[in-house]
């Protein structure tokens, strides 16, 4: 849309010689008369127009037709007017007088986000259509194998390991599976094995009975004895100590446990379903987890894989973040732009689906309009990696990183990390680890 006829003649000569179907609009009310008639993928606006200003057109365009693309065009440049289109939501800014092989150039970006959008509204338009287990979410190949493998896991009582990298959402799949058992409508109890100390762990488990050690001013009733019935969730059992390991294969051999300080067997009845980050096989072969334990512990094998190897599910994950964190923050946040969603795309996520559902969370509370763009992300800025470093020096960059991105909040760090708070403390004082300044 343009004020000058030769202009517009121009552009509809360049665009109809590609195939494109094209029209004309000389001012903006005329412009958004065509648009309320008819549907457009792209508009071509001049800024500088009598009455109603391009800018203003793009604004009403973006408000009305928000899937529209526009590109800004003016021989009136400057950096306020190009801030001002990008932030109302223009897709590119062209300077007159351009050339036709800068006008292929804006066109070829101007497709590839079109596919871009496309895409999103497909998968987005799939979203009711996908099954849900306790808010696990993903139309990729791997996730329906997923949904189709945790009803036939969940009809029996075999032990399951489920492994994967943090943030992958482990949990979550151990609950989906409770609640598609038998077991359903009686306890599900998750203990973090790498929080506690062995001391601690035993009495979570095996409870205690009044003064059996210092502190035991009364008797306990442990983990074990209370989920009785229900599901006991290991998350990162291979952090496990060889002792425990080894009271813990007594207890799903026999079914009986003893509280700290009796000598009283208790019958149990339990499912248990252990997660680990580790690769417990290098680990048994180094000597650090017991052989007989990880046999028992997996009979059957839940892989989950990493975000960046599910990569189609992050349009549906951004969708249903947005939801939850405008509902929470009261925000209204409800639309992206397709240059967030390349950008959420290309983004490797070494926290997998926990360091996405943080990233949005930011970027909709930092928020100052209804819509996400690229630079609402701009904090994900992937860690360089080159051949020379040590694997410590790499895993110092990263755990930096998410301190940086978190404020240096420890406990949302810690949780990104997968690690407990005393450890990441431990690990800020052995690496001297300063926040910048």
């Amino acid at each position: 849309m343009d004020d000058e006829l030769i202009v517009r003649e121009s552009l509809l000569s360049w665009f109809g010689k590609y195939g494109h179907e094209v029209d004309t609009a000389a001012s903006g009310p005329e412009a958004l008369e065509k648009l309320e008639a008819k549907s457009f993928d792209l508009l071509f606006v001049d800024i500088k127009m009598p009455g109603m200003d391009g800018l203003d057109l793009l604004e009403r365009v973006k408000e009305a037709y928000p899937d529209t693309l526009v590109v800004i065009i003016t021989a009136f440049g400057s950096i306020e007017s190009a801030v001002r289109a990008m932030r109302s939501g223009a897709s590119d800014y062209l300077l007159k007088p351009f050339k036709p092989d800068q006008l292929a150039l804006v066109m070829e970006r101007i497709l590839c986000q079109q596919k871009i959008t496309s895409d999103y509204h497909y998968v987005k338009g799939c979203l009711e259509q996908i099954t849900r287990f306790d808010n696990i979410i993903g139309q990729s190949a791997p996730m329906k194998r997923l949904y189709a493998f945790i009803p036939e896991v969940a009809q029996n009582d075999s032990t399951v390991l489920i492994t994967g990298e943090t943030g992958t959402g482990k949990e979550l799949v151990a609950k989906a599976i409770h609640a598609k058992s038998p077991r359903a409508q009686l306890p599900f109890i998750a203990i973090n094995c790498g929080a506690l100390p062995d001391t601690l762990m035993e009495s979570e488990l095996f409870g205690h009975r009044k003064g059996a050690f210092t502190g035991a001013g009364h008797s306990r009733k442990g983990f074990l004895e209370v989920v009785s019935g229900g599901t006991l969730f290991l998350d990162e059992v291979g952090d496990t100590s060889a002792k425990m390991q080894v009271d813990l294969l007594r207890v799903l051999e026999d079914k009986t446990i003893f509280s700290v300080g009796s000598n009283t067997p208790v019958a149990v009845d339990f499912r248990l379903i252990s997660a680990t980050r580790k690769d417990l096989d290098a680990c048994i072969q180094a000597g650090q987890f017991r052989e007989d334990f990880f046999y028992r512990i997996n009979v059957i094998r839940v892989c989950l894989p990493p975000l960046r190897e599910r990569k189609d599910d992050i349009p549906l994950l951004l969708e249903h973040f947005m939801e939850k964190f405008s509902h929470e923050t009261t925000k209204h946040v409800d639309r992206v732009r397709p240059d967030a969603i390349s950008l959420l795309m290309s983004y490797d996520w070494p926290g997998n689906v926990r360091e996405l559902e943080n990233a949005v969370e930011r970027a909709v509370v930092l928020s100052k309009s209804r819509t996400l763009a690229a630079t609402d992300f701009s904090f994900l800025r992937p860690t360089p990696l080159c051949c020379g470093q040590t694997l410590k020096s790499i895993q110092k960059a990263h755990i930096l990183k998410v301190l940086e991105e978190q404020d240096w909040q420890i406990t949302r760090s810690a949780k990104i990390l997968g690690i407990n708070r005393a450890t990441l403390h431990k690990i800020i004082k052995r690496d001297n680890l300063k926040r910048r300044t």
